[in-house]
């Protein structure tokens, strides 16, 4: 693009985002905190059955299904977990949009021929194998498989509806963990690495286009050379891929908020084919293991359309500007501030890891709700022995987490302080496993802006069809009977 091109496309991408912060923030509707011993379809113990919440969401409007994602497992990358992703249904209030009883009805794992993808680390280190920490999940709307983004790699994967690999996208070299002599890599820690994606901050945010041809995928935070290690850079990357190739076809900088406290991205989600939304946080809130103070968790609305391809230089590692020539994608002023509005039953605190975003269906107002969700990382911890251990906590408190009690898995007896773990307690009523959280909010079509739903695969135009109708039969029974909407199939 010449610089006058260049320029003038800049300044409407500008235009549009000054317009677009003279409209109302998403409001707040309500949230739902699920319990932290809730099961999936194999059943309710930690190390395969207690559900994760929630790395990422999705809701899939074509088929309207809500899908949650979990992650590695409780044994943080030591331990077996067939890694998988769940199906849910909550009921929506057709005239508010406040959100209600969520259920597991479907859980799908990931697997490879009669493997599955393992969320245990890579062993040995330089052989990533199926060795998987899911992060971002979407569904291609060319042809209903499940694209997911993994940290180890960090990787990206697609796989049919039963769970089955199907492709394998190629990962570019620049964002591969290893050591940058020897070109050796490292997927399970940053030891030996000096380039390349910082470990557990790999693809932690997947988008789709609408039209299913590409997919972005994004890093956590800045990569090793580029300040990760230092914790000095600014700048992240989002890989643009084609999904039909399954080749990356570009880079695009990102830069974030701050350096420190664990800051980094945690969602992304599609509004258009350049246009997205990001979730950046960092670490501190209501978690396990989390320093309380002080949680900061926001949304923003992105535009890549005026920002230069990347892939060939490096992002400045100081935190400085870009290299002349090279703008990273415009970021606009906060869309959603995620610390706003918390709920009594965690003590109106924040929860530390909001790592779930999606678009979720238009509402008779003609407004469109937006889900935000939590990782709970299955409210266990474990110590240097790999023993886990279940971690509860008094809401009520100032500060939950130093307040904690752990016990064995499964077992009310034996449980003791996380603060001194030789003081044996009894466990007491008003504590509990630290819960997964939904946040329901309304985003008028207006602040949404642009927004374009994820076009069908051919095959389901005639489901579509049928959907619509289906649809329309529900407006009209809600104008008789105010019923609740469900979100089910």
């Amino acid at each position: 693009m010449d610089s006058h091109r260049h320029a003038l496309a800049f300044a409407f991408v500008a235009l549009a985002t000054v317009i677009g912060t003279a409209h109302a923030a998403p409001t707040f509707v309500n949230g739902i905190v699920i319990p932290g011993n809730t099961g999936d379809k194999f059943g309710d113990s930690v190390n395969d059955g207690r559900v994760g919440f929630f790395s990422d969401l999705y809701f899939d409007p074509r088929r309207n299904e809500w899908w949650g994602l979990s992650d590695r497992g409780p044994g943080g990358g030591t331990l077996n977990y067939d890694t998988r992703v769940q199906r849910f249904t909550i009921d929506i209030n057709p005239v508010t949009g406040a959100i209600s009883n969520f259920k597991v009805v479907d859980t799908i794992k990931f697997v490879d021929g009669a493997s599955t993808f393992n969320g245990k680390a890579p062993n040995p280190t330089n052989v990533l194998g199926r060795a998987f920490d899911p992060e971002g999940f979407v569904i291609n709307p060319r042809n209903g498989n499940f694209l997911v983004s993994d940290e180890y790699g960090p990787s990206l994967y697609e796989f049919n509806r039963a769970g089955q690999l199907v492709k394998t996208y190629a990962t570019p070299t620049n964002v591969i963990p290893r050591n940058s002599v020897s070109n050796v890599p490292n997927f399970a820690g940053d030891g030996g690495n000096t380039a390349g994606k910082r470990t557990n901050r790999g693809f932690e945010g997947l988008a789709v286009t609408p039209d299913g041809k590409y997919a972005f995928a994004m890093l956590q935070s800045p990569m090793l050379d580029e300040g990760g290690a230092a914790q000095t850079g600014l700048f992240t990357r989002i890989v643009k891929f084609d999904t039909e190739t399954g080749l990356a076809v570009g880079q695009y900088a990102y830069k974030m908020d701050r350096t420190g406290q664990g800051q980094g991205i945690s969602s992304l989600v599609a509004i258009n084919d350049h246009e997205l939304l990001v979730l950046e946080r960092n670490n501190r809130g209501v978690g396990i293991g989390a320093t309380l103070e002080t949680a900061d968790k926001a949304v923003y609305r992105i535009d890549i359309s005026g920002a230069e391809d990347v892939s060939s230089i490096a992002l400045p590692a100081s935190g400085g500007a870009m290299p002349p020539g090279f703008d990273a994608v415009l970021k606009g002023v906060k869309f959603l501030d995620l610390d706003a509005n918390t709920l009594a039953a965690l003590g109106n605190k924040s929860p530390e890891k909001w790592e779930g975003l999606t678009i979720g269906p238009r509402l008779a107002s003609g407004e469109f709700l937006l889900l935000g969700g939590t990782d709970n990382d299955y409210s266990v911890t474990q110590n240097a022995g790999g023993d886990q251990f279940d971690v509860y906590l008094r809401f009520t408190d100032a500060d939950p987490y130093a307040s904690s009690i752990q016990c064995p898995l499964g077992s009310l007896i034996g449980c003791f302080l996380t603060s001194d773990v030789s003081k044996f307690v009894e466990l007491t009523s008003d504590y509990s496993l630290l819960p997964g959280v939904l946040h329901a909010y309304l985003v008028s079509a207006a602040d949404l802006g642009n927004y374009v739903l994820p076009v069908p695969e051919p095959g389901t135009l005639l489901l579509l069809g049928a959907g619509l109708g289906a649809l329309g039969y529900m407006r009209r029974r809600r104008y008789g009977d105010a019923a609740s909407i469900t979100s089910r199939i």
